[in-house]
C-alpha cells in the first residue's frame, strides 16, 4: 500500500477521521514527515475536533490525574502550574481544592478547551523549556503524560526548579519503557517519545538540582515525585 492510502489508514486507526485526513492532505507535506505530523495532531501539539472531543473527555489521563493530585496534595495556599495542561481538567480539579491554577499548553486549541474546562484558572500558549514566568512564582509543578516528548528534559526540570518557592513540590507522570508498543504508548507515536527506565528517570531530576526524588511505577505508569 502507498501513500495517500497508507496513511489514511493509519489516521482511521487512531480514530481520526475525514477531518483530520483533509487537513493532513492539506498540509503539503511529504511521507517523510507524515509521523511527526500525526504526533503533533493527536498528541504533542492536539488540534482538531476530534483532538477537542479526546482531551476534553472526563476520563481522558484520569489515573495520571488522580496520581499527580494526590501525590501534590494541594490547598487553598497552593499556587499551580500544569505544563502541558492539554483539556484543562487537571486545574479544574486543582482550583476545587482552593488552589490557584495556571496552565500553559503550546496547542492554542488545547489553551482554548482549557480555558473553557478550567474557569478560573490562568491559561497561556507557552514552551515547557522556557516558562513565562518569573522565579518563585508556584507551590507546586504538574506534568501529565507530558515528559515523554521532552527532548530537553533536565532543562525542563530545571525551568520548572526555578518557577518553584523553596520546598515547592513537583509530580510528574509519563510512560515507562514496558508500556512500548501498547495503547498507552502505540507506534509509530511511540518512535518519536523519549522512555526511561525508573532510575534513568530519577536521575534526570536529580541532574536539574531537585531533592528528595522519587518513582514510583504501577503497571508501566510512572510517577516521579521531588521537591526544591
Amino acid at each position: 500500500m502507498e501513500g495517500t492510502d497508507a496513511h489514511e489508514e493509519t489516521l482511521r486507526a487512531f480514530g481520526l477521521g475525514d477531518e483530520d485526513i483533509a487537513a493532513w492532505q492539506a498540509s503539503g507535506l511529504g511521507d517523510a514527515e507524515f509521523v511527526d505530523w500525526l504526533t503533533d495532531r493527536v498528541a504533542r501539539r492536539p488540534s482538531g475536533s476530534r483532538a477537542q472531543e479526546v482531551y476534553g473527555a472526563e476520563d481522558v489521563h484520569e489515573w495520571a490525574r488522580r496520581a499527580i493530585l494526590d501525590a501534590l496534595a494541594l490547598g487553598p495556599d497552593d499556587r499551580l502550574l500544569e505544563v502541558g495542561c492539554g483539556g484543562g481538567l487537571l486545574l479544574r480539579d486543582a482550583l476545587a481544592t482552593g488552589a490557584a491554577a495556571t496552565g500553559i499548553d503550546h496547542s492554542e486549541e488545547m489553551v482554548e478547551l482549557a480555558r473553557e474546562r478550567a474557569r478560573g484558572a490562568t491559561v497561556l500558549v507557552g514552551a515547557a523549556e522556557r516558562l513565562p514566568f518569573e522565579d518563585t512564582t508556584f507551590t507546586a509543578v504538574a506534568m501529565s503524560v507530558v515528559f515523554f516528548f521532552l527532548d530537553d528534559p533536565v532543562g525542563v526540570l530545571r525551568e520548572c526548579r526555578r518557577v518553584l518557592v523553596r520546598e515547592g513540590r513537583l509530580a510528574v507522570y509519563t510512560t515507562g519503557p514496558e508500556l512500548r508498543g501498547t495503547p498507552a504508548a502505540p507506534e509509530p507515536l511511540a518512535s518519536r517519545g523519549h522512555f526511561y527506565m525508573d532510575a534513568e528517570l530519577a536521575e534526570l531530576a536529580e541532574q536539574a538540582g531537585l531533592s528528595d526524588v522519587s518513582v514510583r511505577n504501577k503497571d508501566g505508569g510512572q510517577l516521579l515525585t521531588a521537591h526544591v
